[in-house]
């Protein structure tokens, strides 16, 4: 698809996909790519407008992370931020060295108001700053557009060249107007029209399957996940029946999800696909039965799904492509997209059998972040329930589950975790969170009910607000909410006698148990 791009240099900063969401906010599409990427790629690219991203690193120290000077002479908009705004004074003939105080968090900034980066910023402003090094000399021909009392040089800009480096961090929800700057850059200095929306990228997409897959089939692995689900239904849209999609209910599901994915993907719901129910559930207890260690319950509930799938896909027989929910977030994660440490593989292919004969992989969502698949997921019609349903682990509820596996606890917390959501959404608190889920303690402890000694388990009740998963706080729900949701799981989920409530961020913890 031709439409207008930014792309973000990427220098190993830990923002970096948070400034092409930013961009992306402003109906501009963005990708991210390495600071290694070439003069002659980015030529062929053809952006409207670079950002060089942040990073750990100084950029005058040998061997730190460079590009070549001759960027700045492409006639393209450059905007610098932080480590990005320091090499760029250091490459263009300014000094950067180690600042005398260390600025961190939020800082008052003094803005010029008549800069283009600052049209409609209030001339003093609150911004996130993260550095030991500053910018002591501006590079000829720039001049300072933001200052804070510690930071002389927060902001400088070459218009002529437009050139234009921030020591802040415009991306990040703490600077209050950084959403309304990268608008000003990408729209108003760039020239970005905004042509990145979802209602046509739905479009182009559905158009462009129908032509590459033409009388092909696809099988695609439906998980009932708000990704595979929008794939799916795009998927269906441009092919029709040529879709086969696989669900393999492994038994780790929430309450009646795998019903619901049914209703809305199974013969009785509105959308032209084959779609076929695996019930594995036995099949997965069988595996994990005696196993507690978390690492290996993942494995064995990875490697048994792939099992159940390739006895699927021998069924269906020949196969032209293979469907993937694939999401761009999957893709710099691990590693394909930018410069930052592999935070995570996504093996969304890894083995797959080998005669399973198809032409390439169809990924529609390869491109799109999570809120942006949201986007296409309600465009295309999907319910509301499903597209904005509550994020959920790969492994399951195998992973809610602290210790061994069995058909008894799952049922607990399938319960319990029922019971919870049900009174955040009952509450109106619903939106205020970003994830909420019950899990499985395995601890076991004394309790009194019916003028009985019980020794049953505790079950954990978890919710937290985050921008971006990456960090996390516990969050502050009503004690009548946590009071009301105990008093139910206790009362009607058997074997539970004690609730208790997970008050620890992330870090030191992790959003899920395990």
């Amino acid at each position: 698809m031709k439409r207008e791009t930014v792309i973000v240099l990427d220098f190993g900063g830990q923002y970096n996909q948070l400034i092409a969401r930013r961009v992306r906010e402003s109906n501009v599409y963005c990708e991210i790519y390495s600071y290694k990427t070439g003069l002659e790629k980015v030529r062929e690219i053809k952006p409207k407008g670079i950002i060089l991203t942040g990073g750990p690193n100084s950029c005058y120290e040998p061997g730190a992370p460079s590009i070549d000077p001759e960027l700045f002479s492409l006639g393209i908009p450059v905007l610098g931020i932080c480590y990005g705004a320091q090499l760029m004074m250091h490459l263009l003939g300014g000094k950067v060295e180690q600042a005398p105080l260390r600025e961190y968090g939020k800082i008052e900034v003094s803005v010029y108001p008549h800069s283009p980066m600052f049209r409609e910023v209030s001339e003093k402003t609150i911004c996130w700053m993260s550095h030991n090094d500053y910018i002591s000399q501006p590079a000829p021909g720039f001049h300072v557009t933001a200052w804070t009392e510690n930071c002389p040089v927060a902001a400088v800009e070459d218009g002529s060249r437009k050139l234009y480096a921030l020591q802040f961090h415009p991306e990040v929800l703490h600077t209050r107007d950084g959403k309304k700057m990268l608008y000003n850059f990408v729209r108003e200095i760039c020239g970005c029209s905004g042509d990145w929306r979802m209602d046509s990228f739905v479009e182009e997409s559905i158009r462009n399957l129908r032509e590459k897959i033409g009388s092909g089939r696809v099988l695609l692995a439906l998980s009932g996940g708000v990704d595979s689900s929008v794939a799916a239904v795009l998927l269906s849209r441009a092919v029709g029946s040529q879709l086969t999609c696989v669900f393999v209910d492994h038994g780790l599901l929430r309450k009646d999800e795998g019903d619901e994915v049914e209703a809305v993907f199974g013969p009785e719901g509105p959308y032209d696909l084959q779609f076929i129910r695996v019930n594995a559930q036995q099949r997965f207890y069988d595996r994990l039965k005696g196993v507690e260690e978390p690492e290996e319950k993942r494995k064995i509930i990875g490697e048994e799904f792939i099992r159940v799938f390739e006895e699927e896909a021998k069924k269906s027989g020949a196969v032209d492509y293979l469907g993937q929910g694939t999401i761009y977030p999957d893709v710099v994660e691990s590693g394909l997209g930018g410069e930052s440490a592999v935070i995570k593989s996504h093996h969304n292919v890894g083995g797959l059998p080998d005669y399973v004969d198809f032409k390439e992989i169809i990924e529609p969502l390869r491109n799109l972040f999570k809120d942006e698949v949201r986007q296409a997921g309600l465009q295309l019609g999907l319910p509301e329930q499903l597209v904005f349903r509550q994020p959920f682990p790969g492994p399951g509820l195998g992973i809610r589950i602290i210790g061994e596996i069995t058909a008894e606890k799952v049922r607990m917390v399938q319960e319990a975790d029922a019971i919870w959501r049900e009174e955040i959404q009952k509450a109106g608190v619903a939106r205020k969170v970003n994830q909420y889920f019950a899990a499985l303690s395995n601890m076991r402890s004394v309790g009194v009910m019916g003028d009985e000694r019980t020794y049953d388990y505790a079950v954990v009740l978890r919710a937290v607000t985050t921008t971006d998963f990456m960090t996390a706080e516990s969050a502050d729900i009503p004690w009548e909410v946590i009071g009301n949701a105990t008093n139910r799981i206790i009362n009607e989920v058997k074997n539970v006698n004690r609730v208790l409530y997970d008050c620890t961020g992330k870090p030191p913890a992790t959003i899920e148990l395990e």
